[in-house]
Parts: structure tokens; C-alpha cells; sequence
């Protein structure tokens, strides 16, 4: 009987297992020690990658420390706070430790790049290193074109002051802001200077007037003539002398002497009579009307100066023959008093700047008519300060309408008006 070559061989395997014999690889591993090596390494491979993805997952979960922020002692902290001015505290390098909210304001300290406060104008950056290298103490004025006071449309101007801390190698600067001061000086030196200009003008021609009138003694027609030219010159310097005083006077507290209601009727009524005369010169008709029984508070001789400016003015820049009309109403609370006319109109350049003192949108004709340019500059100053405004309206070609908007007195309308004093 033949034996089964499988069932020996199998037999013969399990003989030399249990002997201890080794068995062979290729047999029991398909593939041979080769493929038993790959497995190793590519466990070996899978364990380091796990431990990398691990350690890198416990590292990106770990918080990065934060710098350490600088310590200010209490006492210096404390001074800071009940300080009025802006400050900035720096270290010996510039380094910002600390600076008020103010400062920022100002466009003296910006946030960059980070959390980290640098110092932005490049002026002050020039200061602190010196006051650093060399120590002592430094006052200087500095503009910051970048940020502006809203409420006057002009760059910021500051007082800085800066100085070094002995005691703690810091350096300390104080900012206050001068930009309202800095904007009425310019005012007053510009104020100054027009005024220098326009009384240079009729002096100058009465001066030449009256040496030209010398030289035509002999001529009784010739000074006739010159006479009435020194007369014209003469009302015009007396205009303005009169309306530099009475715009002085509308930006003092004795321009509400005679407060007290104020009957619109009335005003109206007296500033289209201040003004028929030269309307009939002209040519031309003063129509008023409008909501009647209206009142306000305030001063009843300054509210008829600024309605007879505007009705002035109208007639100034109106052709012939043309209407001039008043109007009034009530409007939320404000009592409106409009003044229409069918003039030249104002270009938007020129409406910008019509209100400013000396400013003339068309010199010639203001000069012809004995215009001074501060007549608009008085009624905005009235009108401010019985707390309303002035507006205007117009079209080039089609005419103006400047509007008087002054609040309605009303049983618990306050009896105080503000006093503004600025430009």
C-alpha cells in the first residue's frame, strides 16, 4: 500500500517541530525573510508617526506664553489717572508702557502689527530720542494732519511736553490739545489783516481825493465832482467802521442786553422798512407774509440787524425790477424767516465761504455798492447765538434763499441764550 506524500510530509514537519528543528521560512512564511523584515520596519515607521502626530498635536494645544507686561509702580499708575492732559509713559528705548485713551485721539499713539502701541508722529518720535540721549526737558507744538477736531474741520494741534524720569529711566509725555485756541488765533490774525486791508482802501482814495481837489481850486466843477467822491468814500469807511463794531459787538455778552420776547411780526416788519428806500432805488418791490403771531427769545434789535442784512443783500445781488419776498413760518419746533430774491445765485464753491468775514462772491459789485463782506459773517453770529442757524438755498442764474431758523418761544422755553464768542 502506497503512502500519501501529503500526509508524510506534513508528518514529517510536525516530527521536527517537536524536536526542536528548526522549520523552514520560505515554507511556513510566504515570501521569505524579506517580507518578515518589511513588516518590522513598516511598524517601526507607523510607531514613529504616531508619536510625531502626538507630540505635535500636544504642542500646538499648549497656550504661547504672552510677554510679560511691564509693571508700573502704584504710585506712578495712580498720578496717571487723575492726570487731565494725555499721556504716554516709555521705557529707555521709546517702547510705549502706557498711554491714555487721549493719546490715541490725538494721532500720537497707534496700535501696529500686533497688540504693541508705537508712538505715529514722527515729530515726537524725534523728541523722545533726544530727551532720551541727552535728558532734560522739551516743549514744542505739534499738527497731525491725519486726524481732525470734527467740529472745527481742521487738523489737530497739541502741546506736547516731554520729559525724562530720573528716578525710574522712564520718559513722561503730557499732550493737550490747542486746536480751538490755535483756529481763534488764526481767526484774530486774519481778522486783523482784512480789516488793515479794507481801511487801507477808502483812506487811501479820500487821501488822494482831497490832494487832487487841492491841485483843481481854481476849477468849481472839478471839486464838486472830487467832493462827492470823498463823500462816497466816506459813508463806505464809515460802513465799515460800523459793521466791524457791530460784529464785535454780536460776539460779546452785551449783545443780549435788551433779551426778551420777541414779536417776529415786528422785526419783519421794521427790517422791510430799513430797506424800501434802496428796494425803490432799484427798482424793485419788498413782499412779505407768511404765518403771523410767531415769537422767539432773544434780542429784538439784533434779529432786525441780520433780516435787514439779508434783504441788503438781496437787493445787492438782484437785477432791477425784480421781488424781493419775506416769508415765515413754523418749522419742528424753529421759527424760519426766509429771504427770496431772483439774484445772480451763488456757485458751490463760493457757498462754502459765503458766511466768512470779508468774503465777497462778486468783489466788484460789492465794491460798486459799498459792500463791506462782513454782513453774512453778522447774521451767522446772531443767529448763533439765539441757539439757531442760518441756511442758504440757491442756483446760479435762478436766485438765493437765506433762511433765518431761530427756536420758537414756548411756555418752558428757556429764558438763557448761549453766548458764542468764537469766529
Amino acid at each position: 500500500m502506497l503512502a500519501n506524500p501529503k500526509v508524510n510530509n506534513q508528518e514529517t514537519k510536525l516530527g521536527s517541530m517537536g524536536r526542536g528543528e528548526p522549520s523552514d521560512p520560505e515554507t511556513e512564511y510566504p515570501g521569505g525573510v524579506n517580507s518578515v523584515a518589511l513588516l518590522f520596519v513598516a511598524a517601526a515607521c507607523g510607531l514613529v508617526a504616531g508619536v510625531v502626530a502626538t507630540y505635535a498635536a500636544l504642542r500646538g494645544s499648549r497656550p504661547v506664553p504672552e510677554p510679560a507686561k511691564p509693571v508700573i509702580p502704584e504710585p506712578t499708575s495712580e498720578v496717571l489717572s487723575i492726570l487731565s492732559s494725555a499721556y504716554v509713559l516709555l521705557d529707555s528705548s521709546g517702547d510705549v508702557l502706557r498711554a491714555s485713551p487721549l493719546a490715541y485721539s490725538y494721532g500720537l499713539v497707534r496700535t501696529t502689527g500686533g497688540d504693541y502701541p508705537r508712538l505715529a508722529h514722527r515729530d515726537l518720535i524725534d523728541i523722545v530720542t533726544q530727551v532720551s540721549r541727552q535728558g532734560g526737558f522739551r516743549e514744542q507744538m505739534l499738527t497731525n494732519e491725519k486726524t481732525t477736531r470734527s467740529d472745527l474741520n481742521t487738523p489737530t494741534v497739541v502741546s506736547v511736553r516731554v520729559g525724562a524720569l530720573s528716578s525710574s529711566r522712564r520718559i513722561l509725555v503730557l499732550a493737550d490739545d490747542l486746536t480751538k485756541q490755535s483756529r481763534v488765533e488764526e481767526t484774530r490774525r486774519d481778522f486783523v489783516a482784512n480789516v488793515s486791508h479794507e481801511l487801507k482802501t477808502p483812506v487811501g482814495a479820500l487821501t488822494l481825493l482831497a490832494e487832487t481837489m487841492e491841485d483843481a481850486a481854481d476849477d468849481p466843477e472839478a471839486v464838486r465832482r472830487f467832493a462827492s467822491r470823498m463823500q462816497t468814500e466816506s459813508r463806505r469807511l464809515s460802513l465799515l467802521v460800523q459793521e466791524i463794531i457791530e460784529l464785535s459787538r454780536v460776539q460779546g455778552a452785551q449783545s443780549f442786553a435788551d433779551a426778551s420776547t420777541v414779536d417776529v411780526d415786528s422785526v419783519v416788519a421794521e427790517a422791510v422798512a430799513l430797506n424800501q428806500n434802496l428796494a425803490s432805488g432799484h427798482g424793485m418791490t419788498i413782499q412779505s407774509g407768511g404765518t403771523q403771531n410767531l415769537e422767539v427769545f432773544g434780542s429784538s434789535t439784533m434779529l432786525t440787524t441780520a433780516l435787514s442784512n439779508l434783504i441788503m443783500n438781496a437787493i445787492t445781488y438782484s437785477p432791477p425790477n425784480t421781488l424781493i419776498g419775506v416769508s415765515t413760518r413754523r418749522h419742528n419746533g424753529m421759527v424760519e424767516i426766509s429771504v427770496k430774491d431772483e439774484g445772480i445765485g451763488i456757485s458751490p464753491e463760493n457757498m462754502e465761504r459765503i458766511f466768512e468775514r470779508f468774503y465777497r462772491v462778486d468783489k466788484a459789485r460789492s465794491r460798486a455798492t459799498g459792500g463791506t463782506g462782513l454782513g453774512l459773517s453778522i447774521v451767522k453770529h446772531i443767529a448763533s447765538n439765539h441757539g439757531g442757524e442760518v441756511t442758504v438755498w440757491s442756483k446760479e442764474g435762478s436766485g438765493s434763499t437765506f433762511t433765518l431758523r431761530i427756536p420758537e418761544l414756548a411756555d418752558d422755553s428757556p429764558r438763557d441764550l448761549p453766548i458764542h464768542t468764537g469766529e
